[in-house]
Parts: structure tokens; sequence; C-alpha cells
């Protein structure tokens, strides 16, 4: 409409702010009020554009949610700045003729919106008690600058609708506050229907974020056991589950102190930590936190708020998510209290099904409540089939017993126990241990049985197959360290020991079928035992002859040690089962023992109907060939160098050679045992040993004539060393047949 004089303007004041009351009425909506109040204004003092400015008393400034023209964004100024701040806190009225020659006025506007401002006309927008709840403001007089009379009118439509828009204001203060009590009963009781703890976080999570007007939250729980604070969700994050200590950072100030904290500008607080945002790239502006705690007053946890839209969180704010968390604490308690029951029993349940024992539970009818997968396996029977049967119908026939004891165990609420019994599933006869032990609660009422069952089955196959080859006490412990797989097959360093009869054709021959059997099964005995006590395990019989092992299956760290005392014990053995044989008419036994140590190759190895534990590998072979080497030296027992190297004790022993055996290309040195003699069989054994010491270093240094002398001075000591004769022998042969400037001494062995 076109721009009225003065005089005209002003002529009908009350007519002028009862149209503008009425037409603002017809509106229930602050918004359509105030776009209404901003155009009559601009209309009735003939000003191109018109502004009412609103106080925020939450965020301490003035906005505006329309105006007049071509502007219908929000605008928002500090409650002190530019000429509506100067009116608002000043409370008085203003007519400026040059806005950008005051120093008051703010030009920012203008340069956001592409608009001049020529001349401003502003009042405070008063309520009835004199409190100034906002500013209205004319800009741009269409007839060359504004009035008093413009000035005061303003005055009055500013005063006649500060009524409308306070009531207006109250009216829809009180219907956001209604809609928000009833969003948050909603909210609650959605929350104290949920017991899933990750469900009922992130319930929580969007309804704060939403309630605050936030742009992120997180709702941290203590974790008691780790002492850290923990959520599954954090909205907006791509991880799934945080943990922190509950004592680091804001939200474990938070927990430990009880105390809110509020913080505008989060990267001006010391207590912020930006680590958490240089990961994740997320820039924290404000943030609220709050404690939760339960209804014994105990912090259970944090709510943390982040970035309220629109600036920092207000103390109403606070209030209301303190309102909020004291309602759902419970919930989250019981949301809590509810994940760790499932957490302990998953951890029961993969428990039992990784346990190799069968565990039943009964109820107090005996009737099968649960059964884990070892006990289906043991009884050969699907869980569905077990699970609601009747004990006494599944326990059955061969199988009775068991149901008797479970019968028992119930009635009397005593454990029952019992070891290596038999039982039968799917026609097949099992070894077990059975434990049956009864179930009850706090108040000791009887919630039926538990049934624990152990098949032996295997292990007491092990330790028969393993009692044929060692002690029972070193099969035990075999079975702890896990024989099972060790008879699968296994590489180690290992002593093994030859012995043989000598003479055994001619004794077979004088003694006959029976009396030789008796014979060796005397012998045996003695000799199996001086084994066992060393910790060596019986390999096999060959015939006549014994192969023993020292370090497999079970190695000791004295292992050479042990199969030479065992050696000389078997010799010693020897000596007293001769004694008895000729007390009784009977004929006695010489024996030679080879002992070798070496990597060998230990497991059960046969076909399917036969399987024997034994060793294979050339330290066995060289042993073997050791034993019969005993013969052509005179010695009882013979060991190689490997074994001499790896003793720890003392022993008297002198080297006897160094030689090649059949079918190797490597020498080896060999020493003969020498304790395993008495005087009377070995008569001056030191110093027999070294007149042979001597003399074996002058036949090495091819000075055979000097090396006879020593050895026949050794043989005057003991006529019957049969080594020193034997080299008195190659030595005159080499005299007569002089070798090669190669020779080295080594004899190479032609015979097995």
């Amino acid at each position: 409409m076109p721009a009225l004089p003065d005089h005209e303007r002003h002529s009908n004041v009350p007519q002028t702010l009862l149209e503008i009351s009425n037409r603002i009425a017809t509106f229930r909506s602050l918004d359509q009020q105030l776009i209404v109040l901003v155009d009559a204004l601009a209309e009735a003092l003939g000003a191109e554009r018109g502004t009412l400015f609103l106080y925020d008393t939450v965020n301490d400034e003035l906005y505006s949610h329309v105006a007049q023209g071509n502007i219908n964004r929000e605008i928002r100024l500090e409650r002190d700045k530019g000429i509506a701040g100067y009116v608002f806190t000043s409370g008085e009225s203003v007519l400026i003729d040059d806005p950008y020659s005051d120093p008051r006025f703010d030009a920012s506007v203008d340069q956001a919106t592409g608009f001049r401002t020529r001349n401003i006309c502003c009042a405070p927008v008063r309520t009835l008690d004199g409190e100034t709840i906002g500013v209205a403001q004319a800009l741009n007089s269409r007839h060359g600058t504004f009035t008093q009379a413009d000035l005061r009118l303003l005055e009055a439509i500013s005063q006649q609708a500060s009524i409308t828009i306070q009531n207006t204001i109250y009216m829809q203060r009180m219907e956001d506050a209604r809609a928000q009590e009833a969003d948050f009963l909603n909210i609650v009781a959605g929350v104290a229907s949920e017991i899933n703890l990750g469900p009922l976080l992130q319930m929580i999570i969007n309804a704060i974020t939403t309630l605050l007007e936030a742009d992120r939250t997180s709702l941290f729980l203590n974790d008691e056991k780790t002492q850290e604070l923990f959520t599954h969700i954090g909205q907006g994050l791509e991880t799934s589950t945080i943990r922190i200590p509950n004592s680091v950072g804001i939200a474990g100030t938070v927990f430990t102190s009880g105390k809110t904290v509020n913080i505008p500008h989060a990267y001006a607080d010391l207590r912020f930590n930006p680590s958490f945002d240089k990961q994740t790239g997320y820039f924290t502006r404000s943030i609220l936190c709050v404690p939760v705690a339960n209804k014994e007053g105990k912090i259970i946890g944090v709510t943390q708020v982040l970035n309220k839209r629109g600036g920092p969180f207000s103390a109403e704010d606070e209030a209301r998510l303190k309102a909020f968390t004291s309602q759902i604490s419970m919930a989250l308690e019981n949301a809590k209290l509810f994940s760790d029951v499932q957490a302990m029993k998953n951890y029961n349940e993969s428990m039992l099904e990784s346990m190799s024992s069968a565990v039943l539970t009964f109820d107090d009818e005996l009737k099968v409540v649960t059964c884990n997968s070892a006990g289906t396996r043991i009884m050969k029977i699907a869980e569905e089939e077990i699970v609601g049967a009747d004990a006494e119908t599944f326990f059955s026939g061969e199988n009775s017993w068991i149901f008797e004891g479970l019968k028992d165990v119930a009635e009397n609420q005593d454990t029952m126990n019992v070891l290596d019994a038999s039982a039968e599933f799917g026609e097949e006869t099992l070894s077990i241990n059975l434990t049956i032990q009864p179930l009850t609660n706090d108040e000791e009422d009887n919630l039926g049985c538990m049934l624990m069952m152990e098949d032996i089955s295997s292990e007491k196959r092990v330790r028969s197959t393993m009692a044929r080859y060692m002690d029972a006490t070193v099969a035990d412990q075999l079975l702890k360290a896990g024989g099972t797989e060790i008879l699968g097959g296994a590489s180690s360093e290992a002593t093994v020991m030859f012995s043989d009869i000598r003479s055994f054709t001619t004794l077979s021959e004088e003694l006959g079928a029976q009396g030789i059997v008796s014979l060796l099964n005397d012998y045996f005995t003695e000799m199996v035992d001086c084994i066992a006590d060393e910790g060596g395990m019986l390999d096999k019989f060959i015939g006549d002859a014994i192969m023993a092992i020292f370090g497999t299956p079970l190695p000791h760290e004295d292992d050479p040690d042990r199969a030479v005392r065992s050696a000389i014990q078997m010799m010693q053995r020897l000596e007293a089962f001769n004694r008895r044989q000729e007390q009784n008419g009977k004929r006695g036994i010489s024996i030679g023992i080879g002992l070798n140590t070496g990597n060998v190759v230990s497991g059960n190895v046969g076909s399917p109907k036969r399987m024997d534990y034994t060793v294979i590998g050339d330290a066995v072979n060289l042993a073997a060939r050791l034993e019969s080497a005993t013969k052509q030296y005179g010695a009882h027992v013979l060991i190689s160098e490997f074994t001499y190297r790896g003793l720890r004790g003392t022993y008297r022993m002198r080297e006897v050679d160094r030689l090649v055996v059949k079918g190797k290309t490597e020498p080896v040195a060999i020493y003969e045992v020498m304790d395993v003699y008495g005087k009377e069989e070995f008569p001056n054994v030191v110093d027999v040993c070294n007149r042979f010491r001597d003399g074996l270093g002058l036949y090495r240094a091819r000075n055979w004539p000097e090396a006879i002398r020593e050895f026949e001075a050794a043989l005057k000591l003991h006529a019957g060393d049969k080594a020193s004769q034997l080299y008195i022998e190659r030595s005159q042969h080499l005299i007569a047949n002089p070798p090669s400037d190669e020779w080295d001494g080594v004899w190479i062995m032609e015979t097995k």
C-alpha cells in the first residue's frame, strides 16, 4: 500500500493498535504472530523493513525468527551488540538518521544480507510489569526520516504486542513442556521395558541426543572388575565398544567426584583430552557430563553429551539430563545384571562344552535337563534323545548301577565317586570314572543332581601298552605328559642299550627247550629290574638279546649316566645270578653290553593287528654293533664316544679303539667300562689301564715295537686282558705289513 503522510499515519493510533492486535490474535503460533507484527509495524511506520528481536534467556542472545523482505532466516545477535543491543540493555528508544556514523551500529547484518540501512527507529518491547523481552525495529523510512511520532507509535505497537507475544511464549513453553514430559514418560517407559544392555544403551543414547538437541551422546557404565568405564555404543562412532580408565578424562572426573561438569568450550578446559578427536576427526565444542547413580546413591556410570546445537548446554539441560538419568538408573542396573548373568551363563555353557568329560544335570525327578557335547559323544546319543529322558529308563540293564547312584545321591545329598567302573553305551563297554553330586540352592533346597563321567578307556589301553615296556610309575608319568601323542611318533635324543648272551646256541643245545626258556625267564627278570631301576624302558626281547632305551619317551638330564649305571648293575646282578646257578648245579652265563647315544625316532610301529612301541635310527644300529664288538675286545660293556661325552658322573674307563662299523664311513671312538670288573676277574686294573693307554698311543704313532712292549707289560699284570693281546697281534701284523702313509689307526669292522 502507498506510504501515508505523517499526520495521516498517526491520526488514529488507537485504531491502528486495535487492528494490529486483532490481526496478531488470529494466529496461535509465535512465528506467525511475529510475521504479522513486523509487517504491521513496517506498514504503520512507512518503513522498508521491520524486525522484531526477542531475548533468548538460555543463550543470552537476541534473535529474530523472521524479517520482512527477502530475509527469512534466523538472525542472532549478542544482547548488547548493535543498535538493537543498546536499546535492549538500556531500555531507551532511539532514532538514528545516519547509522553508519553511529558507533553503536553493527554493520555485519547489512554485509551478510546485502541490505543498506539508512535510518533506524528502534524501541524496547516491554511487558506490563516493565520487563524488557525484546526490541522492535523499523528500517529506512519511505518518507525520508523517522520522526518522534513514528517512535511513539512504534513504542505503542511494541507495548500492545508484548502482551500477546508474552502470552504466546508462555503458552508455547507450556505446550513444549507438556510435549517434553510426554516424550520423557514414553522414553522412560520404553527404557524400563528393555532388559538387554546393548539395545538399552542405544535407546538411551538416542533419547538423550534428541532430548538435549545434541550432536552425540555416550553412556558409560563402570566395570568394577577392570576399573574401567565402558559403553557398547557411542552414537556416531564407528567403534562399537569403548573402554577408558574410570579416573581419566572428563568422564573419569565426573565418575570419581560424582559432580556434573558443563564445559561450554572444550578446548579451553585442561581436563579435556583432544586425542580422541584427532583419532576420529570429530571436533568437540561443548560437553555436558552427568553422573548416573543407583537408588542407593552409588555412582554406576556417567552420561556424556557433546555439541548442543546452537550453543553451549544450559542449566535447564543439566536439570533435564539429571532427571532422565535418575529415572533410567534402575533399568541400567537391571540390564547390566542381566548382561552379567548372561555372560556367566555363556561362560558356563562354553566351559561345559569344552570339557572332555560328560556332564549331565537332572531335576528333582531325575529327568535329564542338560547334556554337554562330550556326554553325547561318550554315550553315543543325540542331545535331543537324552534331554528330558527319565534316568531310570536311560540308565538300565548293565548301567542300572548309575541310576541307583543318582537315586542314592538325591535321597542322601552325599557325593558319590566311582573309579575305573564299566558302562555300556552303543554296544561298547567303556571304562569310566564317575562322580555324582547333589544340586542345591542357598536355602539347601534339592534341585536335582549333576553327573560327571570321564572316559578312561583310551588311558587304560595306553597304560597297558606302556606297562609292557617300563615301570608302572614311569607309565603314569608318561600319561600325565601326554603319552597318547608320544606314541604317535617323536624324534629325540636317547641312549640305546643292547645286551646279548654269549654262546647261546651251545647253551640251548645243552639245556633243551624247557631248560632254556626257564633260564631266560629268570635271567630277563633280573636284567629288566636293573633297567627299570634307572628309569629306562624295555624296548623288546630279541631271542636272548635285550634292547632298552634311556631318554624316551620320558627324557632325563642324565640318561647316558643312567644307561651306564644300569649296565654296571646288570653285570653285578649277573654275577649273583651265576653263583645261584652254580649252587644249583647249573651252568652260568656271560653277556656283552653295547651303549650308544644319538637321535632316534620312537613310536608305535607295526600293523593294525600288531603294534609295538620301539625306536629306530642309526643310533640303534651302532649300539647293536658295539654289543657285538665286546666279543672281539673281550669286554663286558662297550660305549661309544657319544655316550662317553654325555656322562656327568665319574667312572673308570679306557679307550679301546677307533673303529668304523659295517655300513658306515666315519670312525667312532669306543670305551670299555672297567667298573664292571671285580679284583679277581680283572686284577691290577689301574696299572693295566695305564699300560694299555700308553701302548695305544704308541700304536697310533706307528711305533709298534714299543707299543708291543707296553701291551705285554699289561698282560703280565692281567693275563686275561684280551684287548692287549689283540693289539699285540695287530702291531705284529703292521710290522710285517707296513701300511700306507694315510693309515690313522682306525680299525674297519667287517662283521655285524
